[in-house]
C-alpha cells in the first residue's frame, strides 16, 4: 500500500516552506505563518483572480484554479483573497453555465485553455465548478449559510453541471483533456447527478493503469475532497496504482518536471492521509 510516512519525509526533506505549510495543514491542520499566506497570495489582481505566468497582468480562470488549490491546502479557502477570487470565478461564468479564458489571451494561452476552444472550455468549466462546489461544500460544513446543494454559488454550480452533463457522451467520456473528466466527476457527484459521475468514473477505471503518478494523484485528491467514499472502486483502484509507482525516497514523479514532484506527494497525502 501507499506508504505515507515515507512520502511525509520527502515532503519535509525536499519541499519549500510553502509546501512545508501544506503538509503542516494536512496532517495536523497546523495554520500557516502569516508570511506563508501572504506570498501563496500574492499577484492578485485587483479584481480577484490571479493572472499565469503566460498571461501577462491578465486575471486566468485556469490560473486562478491553481492557486486556490494550494490555498486549500493550507486552509485558507475562507481568506479574503480566496472568497474574492471565487467570486470572481462565478461572475466570469457565461450565460449558457461555461467559463473561457478572456478573449485577449488567444494568442499566449496554451491549449487548455485557448478561447474559442471547446476541449479547453469544457476544461475550463469543470476547474472553476469544481472549486466553486468546494467552497459551497465548506460553507455548509461551517454552518446553515447555505443548504443548497453547491452552497453559497448554488445557482452558478448547477448551470455549470448542467452544461458538463449536456457535454458527456452516453459512455461516460467527456469532449476535453482527462483532467476534466474526474473534476466533473466531482462536480456531478456533489450535484447528486451519481449516475453521471460513475459513468465518468467507469471510464476512469478503464484507464487507470495507463495514468501517470501525478494523473493519479490528482484524480484520487479531486474525488476525495468532495466526500467520495475511499472504498469506490475509482479509489481503490488509485491507491494501488500509487502503491506501485511510490519511488524509494517515497515521492512520486510529476508530469512537469522533478521540481513539481513534491506537489505531487502532496497530492497523494491529501487523497490517502
Amino acid at each position: 500500500m501507499v506508504d505515507l510516512d515515507a512520502a511525509i519525509g520527502f515532503v519535509m526533506a525536499h519541499g519549500d516552506a510553502v509546501e512545508r505549510a501544506r503538509l503542516s495543514w494536512l496532517c495536523t491542520r497546523t495554520p500557516p505563518a502569516p508570511e506563508t499566506l501572504d506570498w501563496a497570495e500574492a499577484g492578485q489582481v485587483p479584481d480577484g483572480g490571479w493572472p499565469a505566468v503566460w498571461a501577462g497582468g491578465v486575471a486566468s480562470v485556469d490560473a486562478t484554479c491553481f492557486r486556490l488549490g494550494e490555498l486549500d491546502d493550507l486552509g485558507a479557502l475562507g481568506r479574503p483573497a480566496a472568497r474574492k477570487a471565487l467570486d470572481w470565478l462565478a461572475a466570469r461564468q457565461q450565460r449558457d453555465g461555461w467559463w473561457e479564458e478572456n478573449p485577449v489571451l488567444a494568442d499566449a494561452a496554451p491549449d487548455w485553455a485557448r478561447p474559442g476552444d471547446p476541449e479547453a472550455r469544457f476544461h475550463l468549466t469543470a476547474s472553476a465548478a469544481f472549486w466553486l462546489s468546494v467552497a459551497g461544500l465548506d460553507a455548509q460544513a461551517a454552518g446553515p449559510l447555505d443548504d443548497r446543494i453547491g452552497g453559497a454559488y448554488a445557482g452558478v454550480v448547477h448551470a455549470a453541471a448542467r452544461a458538463l452533463t449536456d457535454g458527456l457522451a452516453p459512455d461516460g467520456t467527456w469532449p476535453s483533456y482527462l483532467p476534466a473528466g474526474w473534476l466533473s466527476a466531482a462536480v456531478l457527484h456533489l450535484q447528486q447527478s451519481y449516475d453521471e459521475a460513475a459513468r465518468i468514473r467507469a471510464v476512469l477505471d478503464e484507464r487507470m493503469r495507463d495514468l501517470s503518478p501525478a494523473d493519479v494523484a490528482w484524480l484520487a485528491a479531486t474525488l476525495r475532497r468532495v466526500d467520495v467514499p475511499a472504498a469506490e472502486w475509482t479509489l481503490v483502484a488509485a491507491r494501488h496504482r500509487l502503491a506501485a509507482t511510490q519511488r524509494t525516497d517515497g515521492g512520486w514523479n510529476s508530469d512537469d518536471g522533478q521540481k513539481f514532484d513534491v506537489h505531487t506527494t502532496l497530492a497523494v497525502i491529501r487523497a490517502f492521509r
